[in-house]
Order: structure tokens, then sequence, then C-alpha cells
């Protein structure tokens, strides 16, 4: 049985969004967006110990950490240990191509969802969302870049 499960707790539509304009993502979408953005958020709680998803999972949704902290690991390696305010699985809003890393509930977390779909249907109408995921992507991969090179060179 999944310990994943919805929120008894419920964020009111102002809490979402101004969660939301604290994310890199979409700190450039206006507050009107930003509200309907917030309406297709599932909130969801996972109790500390708990995978949120497992690598090769296949990849349809993003989450963003509104309580709690989530490991980010691979081959019993943190990757990265993430907490309010950040986001993991954004890749998977632009293709569903499974997952590369496990999530794990480090405490107990409480997640707001976005699946791939309702995304789309969002980027289709509001091309300020669509600019600000591939800025923010393009962020990660100069860091990421960047890390080989410096990996590249210590060799």
């Amino acid at each position: 049985m999944s310990q994943h499960h919805k929120s008894d707790q419920h964020l009111l539509l102002i809490e979402k969004v101004l969660l939301l304009k604290s994310i890199d993502i979409f700190e450039a979408t206006p507050e009107t967006v930003l509200t309907e953005v917030a309406e297709i958020l599932e909130e969801v709680q996972i109790e500390k110990g708990t995978p949120v998803f497992r690598v090769d999972d296949i990849a349809n949704c993003m989450y963003v950490i509104y309580k709690g902290e989530i490991r980010i690991d691979k081959d019993g390696h943190t990757l990265a240990v993430l907490k309010e305010n950040d986001i993991f699985g954004e890749l998977s809003l632009l293709d569903t191509e499974t997952r590369s890393a496990n999530a794990t509930a480090n405490t107990g977390v409480f997640l707001l969802r976005m699946d791939q779909e309702p995304f789309y249907e969002l980027m289709e109408n509001r091309i300020e969302v669509a600019r600000g995921i591939i800025k923010t992507l393009c962020r990660r991969l100069r860091a990421q870049n960047l890390k080989s090179v410096e990996n590249s060179l210590k060799k």
C-alpha cells in the first residue's frame, strides 16, 4: 500500500501562488497566470523514509516542496538534499523518460505535484511559463557543464 496520500492540510490558493512566485521557473510569471498554475497543483503528503519515486520509474510530474526535505540519490550516493521552495522532477514536465535518480522523503514532506498534461495545456496558452522552465533548465545545464569541466581538470 502506498504511503503517498492526499494532504489533510489544505493550502489556500494565495499560499500556492506565493510559493510559486518564489520559484525561479515562475519568477517572471504574472500572478494571474500563477493562479492558473496553482489550480492544477495536487497536494501530497509523504511520510519520512518513503520514496517519492525511484530510478527508472516513468516520469510524468514535477514536485514543489512546501514543507520538509527530499534526498535525491543514485547508487547509494546522495546527489542533493532539497528543502522548502525547491523543485524536483521538472524534466518530466517536458518528456516522459524514466527517472534518473531516487527521491526519498528525509522528513515528513508536504509537496505540490504538477502533472505533465495540465502543464502542457498551460504552456500552450502562457508562453512565459514555457520561457521560465527553459531558462531554469538552461541554468542547470550550464552548472552541470561547469561541474564536468572542473572534474575533468582535476584528473
